[in-house]
Formats: C-alpha cells, sequence, structure tokens
C-alpha cells in the first residue's frame, strides 16, 4: 500500500528532532486546531538575534509531529529576521509535500512559530513585526 506521506514526513514522525520543551525558554508559543485536536507548542531560545534552541511539544497526528519537527530543524541557527519568513510553504516544501487535507498541520507550525516570537518580542519589551494569522489567511497566500 502506497503512504501519502513522503519518506521526509515518514521519519521525522518516526525519528522527531528537537522534541521536548526549554525550560529558560525566550519565547513560548501554543497553538490549536479545535477541529482536527493537534494542539502544538514551540519553545525558542535566542542569543544576538539568532535561534540557538528549538524544540517542541505536539500532540497531534503524524503530520502535526513532523511539521513540528521540520519547523523546529528550520529555524535553529537562523537569524530571527530569517526565522521572520519562515513559512508553512517552508515547511511543506521540506517536508517533501503534505496530502491537502494535512495542510492545516504546516499551518499551525507557522502560527506556532509566530506565536513564539511574538512572546519573545513582548519579553524583551520590543513591538513585534509578527501579526498572526488565521489558518484561512495563511492558506490564501
Amino acid at each position: 500500500m502506497d503512504s501519502p506521506y513522503s519518506e521526509t514526513v515518514m521519519d521525522h514522525f518516526m525519528n522527531p528532532r528537537n522534541v521536548g520543551e526549554i525550560k529558560d525558554a525566550d519565547g513560548v508559543g501554543t497553538i490549536g486546531n479545535p477541529a482536527c485536536g493537534d494542539i502544538m507548542q514551540m519553545f525558542i531560545k535566542v542569543e544576538n538575534d539568532v535561534i540557538v534552541d528549538a524544540k517542541f511539544k505536539t500532540f497531534g497526528c503524524g503530520a502535526a509531529i513532523a511539521s513540528s519537527s521540520m519547523a523546529t530543524e528550520l529555524i535553529k541557527g537562523k537569524s530571527i529576521n530569517e526565522v521572520l519568513k519562515v513559512t508553512n510553504k517552508a515547511v511543506t516544501k521540506a517536508l517533501g509535500g503534505l496530502p491537502k487535507v494535512k495542510r492545516h498541520c504546516s499551518v499551525l507550525a507557522e502560527q506556532a512559530l509566530q506565536s513564539a516570537l511574538n512572546d519573545y518580542y513582548k519579553k524583551e519589551g520590543i513591538p513585534s513585526p509578527v501579526k498572526m494569522k488565521s489558518e484561512e489567511e495563511i492558506l490564501a497566500e
């Protein structure tokens, strides 16, 4: 039976990277999708405007776990300006695609990242350039 998921998705689901939490995180974002039941929490550690560590905890399907894992891989070691450009499309592309019915999982990863960045900016007392977008807004882009 052929899987609707790429080898990369399956690898990140079966062997997720960066699982856990950062106790002294500089930013924490929590996002949930009541329609599917997925809940994603992302933690970031920032030093000199660079994401030096990122971890996640996700309660959800394989695509949600794979999206969380890939999102943390995409942002680690990147400047905040680079991270601000990480979208659900970047996560989906890096995963080798997701079935249409699972694209909301990559959207959750983008939203969790946006939420963590907003938390970081709030803690730093800096106005956030991040505008939280709904799933509909993100998928329309």
